[in-house]
């Protein structure tokens, strides 16, 4: 399977592509940034994965779809115009489209979702810590939490943001109530999580039809 991977320069499109030079299945055809020939990159692959700056990604999506080339998103901070707009775009390909695509992450994605129905009188908030260099705050995890603990209930819960050093990615949830607390958290101690997981979201997208997915999806959770 060819890959073009856009963002290569940074520190995920690093790690994708060690990830996938360690695969024999896998083959990265095309490593590009911005300001370079994308069109090119995108037509000459298989599957297209970007892990590029947010403003990067809706040019990325038409050309995907021009070609017809399935497509992984692992950029975050994108605004709400940004978001239907790429949604609007993508309809004629698959598209694996997540903020976290370690499996660890969505089991918790997954978890606070089921504990968010089974206590909906309890309070509720949301920590996440990564390193000083995240421009986004809260995280794009973050934000996946609090929407996916909306639809459970009903109503908003905060996300408390930290930079501190060089913290890969933790993030907590905590239900409480009168007299006890569950903590949901998961802690990441290297990028290479989200690289295996952003692949195998590559091989299991070019297999589907069109439409928007996410790591749910990818690893059976749905």
């Amino acid at each position: 399977m060819q890959l073009a991977i856009i963002g290569a320069k940074g520190r995920m499109g690093q790690m994708l592509i060690a990830g996938a030079k360690a695969d024999p299945v896998l083959q990265v055809v095309a490593a590009v940034d911005i300001g370079d020939n994308l069109a090119q990159a995108v037509a000459g692959s298989d599957v297209v994965i970007e892990f590029a700056l947010h403003e990067a990604t809706l040019p990325v999506a038409k050309l995907a779809a021009q070609h017809r080339k399935p497509l992984v998103i692992g950029t975050t901070g994108h605004t709400d115009a940004e978001k239907q707009a790429i949604r609007e775009v993508l309809q004629p390909v698959p598209c694996v489209w997540t903020s976290n695509f370690s499996t660890g992450v969505n089991l918790l994605f997954w978890l606070s979702g089921q504990v968010a129905k089974l206590v909906p009188g309890w309070e509720c908030e949301i920590v996440e810590t990564h390193h000083t260099a995240k421009k986004d705050a809260p995280s794009g995890t973050a934000k996946t939490l609090q929407e996916i603990i909306r639809q459970a209930r009903g109503r908003d819960v905060p996300a408390h943001a930290l930079r501190i050093g060089d913290v890969v990615g933790d993030h907590t949830v905590i239900f409480g109530t009168a007299g006890e607390r569950v903590e949901l958290t998961h802690r990441a101690g290297s990028r290479e999580t989200f690289a295996r997981g952003a692949l195998r979201a590559a091989k299991w997208v070019a297999r589907q039809k069109p439409g928007l997915y996410d790591m749910q999806d990818v690893l059976g959770l749905k």
